[in-house]
């Protein structure tokens, strides 16, 4: 007996029988097997910080109510989450890092990689106070790396540069008084590690304080850093048209999946795979198709149109379609059983970095020096592979949906430029100010398999833009929202409110699209969360208010990554409510639970709410969004 529907993709649902009858244990079958998951952990009240454990309180009070240590349920429950968020943050500042060491590396001219958006480079230049007059692209792309590198080298007591010179004024004064401005995001890290270390700090407060500083960490020193090197070597995105969902993948092509979260090698698979298409056809394919899943998937689809397969949850079922030639994975959101289920087909699975290998999988190291013929080797190897592909095995589910992506936050300022080219914010600002648009709400994030996939995503959004919300999405929340028709012209008409209606088709005309927006804008990867902590702090510096009265929130609807919760804390951080809508393991202590839910609010403006069910966490939002603006004295 299924505890829940698996999914509301039809896509999913068509291929789940065709996993069992194929004889492929999923994501969904190891969640069954389980029932029942431990009620401590799941409520945050187990440690095994320490080897005198593992520890666990009763939360009915019968039983221990403190660990060998003499730690209590408050403390264990805030030690276990400053943990995660601290974990979040650290793959998010190694992604970040891996790629400034690309941007040194190709200003140099040792690597391959070429500096593609120089206007972007000038503007982080500019930011940084660093002078560029005179200065050749790469000299200013050195001073930029090592304004990026001088904050993993402080190890005095300045605040991160890349955080002072990109969040809102207002916000700093207020974390600097909270005394949770970080320094060397490296240090943050491990000091958090240190903090919940048996002995050590048993102050509840003290350690939410701590969560929130990693929120930062993570905010500027991994999200926001690792934007701003991936535009300037790259591109910043603009709009671009593809599809979304299985049905994109080609029976007839040499189907080659990137998955993971860092583009430095996607971008080469993309490269080479074009220039290698004639051995494709060689082999007997049409071509070769690349297509995505997860942020790889994003972005790449942002910059170079290609289109998403899935999200997180149905990674296996891709391989299940049996079209599947390879699927080359590099860090963050692999599932372990990937060759598992491959071993059922044909399909290589083909890993790349050395902090992620699988057994079963081939290894093709990838190194920046070495990306070129990394890339040509892993797209030769799916060309060899469809060679063994078996047509008795293919079933690819008739399930794709239109979408319109690459919304940076300079593509959304170009498109309102075309109504207003002098004030190019104004026509938003005036729309949320008349009411036309309410506020706006960013849902980010991943499926959980605790919940159906996509479902919360999906009727959380539809309620929102209903009531003329404007929606910004990251991440497998917005691969969730193109497959449901969220990210199309049809999906305005369908689904938004008149007023929201009104002025997606008036910025969709002056941009010369003939048709609306879509209402919810596709924003990127999960790391590209720092486009929309640049809108945010664009409007607040705009209409020079602090960020946490602004008519906005934030929402993870499936949340189930480290990364996830530290990113939800930045946007804490800044202000705003933010929605999970799978509960977190913190309702183990009362107090924890009530300093992230009520108490943040006092001291940092935000805080997160909790509501599993979609529609009234639709509702929470757009009477918290309804609120601020009232103290804002706008109507609505």
């Amino acid at each position: 007996m299924k505890s829940h529907p698996q999914s509301i993709d039809p896509a999913v649902l068509e291929l789940l029988p065709k996993a069992s009858s194929d004889g492929v244990e999923t994501v969904w079958d190891r969640y069954e097997a389980q029932q029942p998951q431990c009620g401590f952990g799941s409520l945050g009240v187990c440690c095994r910080h320490c080897v005198q454990g593992p520890c666990r309180i009763d939360p009915f009070g019968n039983g221990p109510k403190a660990g060998v240590c003499g730690a209590g349920a408050d403390v264990i429950v805030a030690r276990n989450l400053l943990r995660q968020v601290a974990a979040g943050a650290a793959a998010h500042v190694d992604h970040a890092y891996d790629v400034v060491e690309a941007l040194e590396l190709a200003a140099k001219g040792e690597i391959n990689y070429a500096i593609t958006d120089e206007a972007k480079l000038h503007r982080v230049a500019q930011g940084l106070e660093i002078e560029i007059s005179g200065k050749t692209t790469a000299e200013v792309a050195l001073a930029v790396v090592k304004a990026a590198y001088a904050d993993l080298e402080n190890h005095g007591k300045r605040p991160a540069k890349w955080l002072m010179s990109h969040a809102p004024q207002e916000r700093v004064a207020l974390w600097a008084s909270l005394g949770i401005l970080p320094r060397n995001p490296d240090r943050e890290i491990r000091e958090a590690l240190h903090q919940t270390t048996m002995g050590m700090d048993g102050d509840p407060v003290n350690l939410v304080l701590a969560t929130a500083k990693q929120g930062l960490v993570d905010g500027y020193s991994g999200l926001k850093l690792a934007t701003d090197m991936q535009d300037i070597l790259f591109g910043t995105p603009a709009p671009v048209v593809t599809e979304a969902n299985l049905g994109v993948l080609k029976e007839d092509y040499v189907n080659l999946i990137v998955h993971g979260h860092v583009p430095l090698l996607s971008e080469k698979i993309v490269y080479w795979a074009a220039k290698l298409q004639e051995e494709a056809r060689l082999a007997g394919a049409q071509g070769i198709l690349v297509s995505g899943i997860c942020c790889t998937g994003n972005e790449v689809l942002m910059r170079k149109g290609i289109p998403l397969v899935t999200n997180y949850l149905a990674q296996e079922l891709a391989i299940v379609t049996g079209a599947v030639d390879a699927m080359v994975v590099d860090v963050q959101c692999i599932m372990p059983s990937l060759t598992q289920v491959a071993s059922c087909y044909h399909t290589e699975i083909i890993t790349t970095m050395p902090i992620v290998k699988l057994p079963g999988a081939a290894h093709i190291p990838f190194t920046l020096e070495n990306a070129d013929e990394a890339a040509q080797e892993i797209v030769r190897k799916a060309i060899s592979s469809y060679t063994r592909r078996d047509p008795q095995k293919v079933h690819i589910p008739n399930y794709r949906r239109k979408i319109m992506a690459g919304f940076s936050v300079e593509a959304v300022v170009g498109a309102l430029a075309t109504v207003n080219p002098a004030d190019p914010l104004k026509p938003l600002i005036d729309n949320i100010v008349n009411g036309n648009i309410l506020g706006v709400v960013a849902t980010v994030g991943c499926n959980n398999v605790k919940v159906t996939q996509d479902s919360l995503h999906v009727e959380l959004v539809k309620e929102l833009i209903k009531n003329n919300v404007l929606v910004v999405a990251t991440g497998c929340s917005a691969h969730a929202l193109a497959k449901a028709g969220f990210m199309n012209s049809e999906g305005t008409e369908t689904y938004a409110g008149e007023g929201l209606k009104a002025v997606l088709g008036a910025i969709g005309q002056a941009a010369g699209l003939g048709a609306p927006l879509p209402p919810v804008l596709h924003m990127g990867s999960c790391v590209d969360n720092s486009r929309i902590g640049d809108l945010v702090t664009a409007i607040a510096k705009y209409l020079k208010v602090d960020s946490a009265l602004l008519p906005v929130a934030a929402s993870a609807p499936e949340p189930q990554h480290e990364k996830a919760l530290s990113i939800g804390t930045w946007a804490v951080t800044m202000g705003l409510t933010t929605h999970l809508g799978v509960v977190p393991p913190v309702l183990g202590s009362k107090a924890v639970a009530e300093l992230l839910t009520q108490g943040l609010t006092d001291v940092i403006g935000g805080k997160f709410y909790i509501e599993t069910d979609a529609q009234k966490a639709a509702q929470g939002l757009i009477e918290d969004i309804r609120a601020k603006r009232k103290k804002l004295g706008l109507p609505g």
